[in-house]
């Protein structure tokens, strides 16, 4: 590549970063094919059939939430129209691959996938079922005109010491083509901060740790590897699972071989977040990216951009979360929303 053509790419890298007000890298590449890859906790998206081996009494018809019918087919109408226009400011496609959090099973993941403003495109997911007690799952659905799985697996999160305790969501790992290039790419739900933030750090660290191990094992057959981890994480980008346990820096200039890229930090350090609770704002759902995809002597697959999905019809304008993502249930009061996080995403370019 020419060092004219190289500084052109990154003048246009620098525009698209500016017009989205996104953090970007320059990416060099012979072509501007752009690629997003995101993730989205959608918030107890469950159907209404009763499963008694979780516990989904709740999300019943008869339940508590009187959860029926029509306020299933409301919640992923609207969960639709918000993945339909994920990453379109790069690709008209939409998003290439999304990580989900918060789903039932795989019957509500074939009826999103089907609703009328998805249906249209190529669409296919890789799921599996969870140890969670409410039965609430993780998993990928992807573009299949620009993306071919070849292999998926899950990998349970379990403290050596409390096995039995806090039955939580496997890390479901994904590897496959993204265009002609190889990624891999781990989804994510880890445990939550019931009882405390401090005592229940020790699960996330776990969680961090079967990504850690992953990503090692991968780099080991492949030392320059496109490696994606997405997920609501219930910690921050500074927490001490995510900055010491999975070794994600906040700068790129921090990032050695076997380190990884947050790109999320800055949106955390300027008071952006995904979530809220009880006026301060989280930031627990992350993209985050090994070193091959920020390294520049690289010519393959690049990041580009990251971004947090925060449209103004996802705030919720009125009432006591005023300013928070709109959510479908205040309690077990149904509002109609969307989810009580933002999506984020990143863009990728060849």
């Amino acid at each position: 590549m020419t060092s004219y053509r190289r500084h052109i790419r990154f003048i246009l890298v620098m525009l698209c970063a500016s017009y989205l007000n996104v953090n970007y890298v320059s990416a060099q590449s012979k072509s501007a094919k752009y690629y997003t890859v995101g993730f989205y906790n959608v918030e107890n998206l469950f159907d209404t059939i009763d499963n008694t081996t979780i516990k989904d009494e709740e999300f019943l018809p008869d339940g508590k939430k009187n959860w029926n019918s029509t306020n299933y087919n409301d919640k992923l109408a609207n969960i639709a129209s918000v993945i339909s226009q994920l990453g379109k400011d790069k690709c008209p496609d939409g998003f290439s691959l999304l990580g989900l959090s918060e789903i039932e099973n795989d019957t509500v993941i074939k009826d999103l996938i089907s609703h009328p403003l998805l249906a249209s495109r190529n669409l296919d997911y890789v799921h599996y079922d969870s140890p969670d007690a409410r039965g609430i799952d993780v998993g990928l659905i992807y573009d299949a005109d620009v993306f071919s799985p070849t292999r998926s697996s899950v990998h349970p999160v379990k403290h050596p010491d409390d096995e039995e305790a806090r039955k939580t969501r496997d890390v479901l790992l994904v590897e496959g083509l993204l265009g002609d290039e190889k990624i891999y790419i781990t989804v994510n739900h880890w445990p939550s901060r019931s009882g405390g933030e401090k005592r229940s750090l020790r699960y996330r660290n776990q969680a961090a740790l079967v990504n850690r191990n992953l990503v090692n094992s991968i780099l080991l057959t492949d030392p320059s590897a496109n490696i994606i981890i997405v997920g609501d994480l219930n910690d921050d980008p500074t927490s001490e699972s995510v900055a010491k346990y999975l070794r994600a820096k906040k700068k790129i200039k921090q990032v050695g071989p076997d380190d990884l890229y947050n790109p999320m930090h800055n949106y955390y350090k300027k008071g952006h977040g995904s979530n809220a609770y009880r006026d301060r704002w989280s930031l627990f759902d992350q993209v985050i990216v090994s070193h091959g995809l920020v390294d520049n002597s690289d010519e393959g697959l690049q990041f580009v951009a990251a971004s947090i999905f925060k449209k103004n019809y996802l705030v919720q304008k009125f009432g006591q979360y005023k300013g928070y993502p709109k959510r479908t249930f205040d309690g077990d009061v149904y509002q109609g929303g969307f989810s009580d996080h933002f999506p984020v995403f990143i863009y990728l370019s060849m």
